[in-house]
Formats: C-alpha cells, structure tokens, sequence
C-alpha cells in the first residue's frame, strides 16, 4: 500500500510518517527522495512511480509530499492523509527549524502557501496539533487493513 502523507512544511507529516513507519514496517520517501533511484532526474521519477505502482497492492511504502508538483506521482489508489496545523503553530515550528528566528520573507511565504492543501483529495485530514498521533496511526492501519 502507498500511504501519501501531504501537507505544508512543519504540519507534522516527518512526525506522522515516522510513527506509521514502525507501525507498518514502511518504506519513507519525502520530496525528491527518489533522486537516489537514479543518477537523471527524469529515470529516477520514472523508477520512483513504478516502485509506488507496484506497492499499490505490496509493501508499504510512504511519501511524504510538501510539494504540489510531487502530488501527480502518487499512483491513483494511494491511501492519502492530509496533514494540517494552525498557521501560528506552523510558524512557531518554523521558527524553531532557524534557532528560534522566523524572518518576515519566510512568514509571508508560509501564510501564502497555507492551505495549498486543504482541497486536494485525501481519506483521512489529522490536525497533527489538535490529535494523538499513535491513535491516528492506529486508525490510519485500521482503514488501510479493511481496504
């Protein structure tokens, strides 16, 4: 099974994505991880989404997307989680990511791409700031079992 786990920066989708790793004995891929499939950009893409298509109905792998342009390689019966967070706590986490100082260029670009998201067709959204995330992951294999 091919989990996509999709969201904005610091949402919490490492943090999820690592937890159902363990609980699924999963693969983890994020962004252009997939660039170590292959020396050219184009064969690694190719190689990375006959890898998600054939896991389809195999192994569990996980991508996790932040990215609108990785969305596409997600094959169609990807099981897809949708990871938000209040936009103060993403910039709080943000913050912390560049020791405590979040400049106005980059809080400006993450209030404008806040939300990219919420549209996108997904099966399950966690609001990693309001959940538990094992009770999540736990549901999560829950719903990928009964498939």
């Amino acid at each position: 099974m091919v989990i996509g786990v999709i969201g904005e920066s610091c949402t919490g989708k490492s943090t999820l994505a690592d937890k159902l790793k363990c609980l699924l004995n999963a693969e983890v891929y994020t962004g252009k991880d997939y660039l170590r499939l292959a020396k050219n950009e184009a064969i690694a893409k190719k190689l990375f989404q006959k890898k998600l298509d054939e896991a389809v109905s195999g192994e569990h792998i996980i991508y996790v997307i932040s990215e609108k342009e990785h969305l596409p390689l997600l094959p169609e019966k990807a099981f897809r989680v949708l990871v938000t967070a209040d936009l103060d706590i993403i910039k709080e986490r943000f913050a912390k990511r560049m020791r405590g100082n979040l400049p106005v260029p980059v809080a400006v670009m993450l209030e404008r791409k806040h939300g990219c998201f919420d549209n996108k067709t997904h099966n399950i959204h966690v609001v990693s700031d309001q959940v538990d995330l094992d009770e999540v992951c736990v549901s999560i294999q829950n719903m990928i079992n009964a498939l």
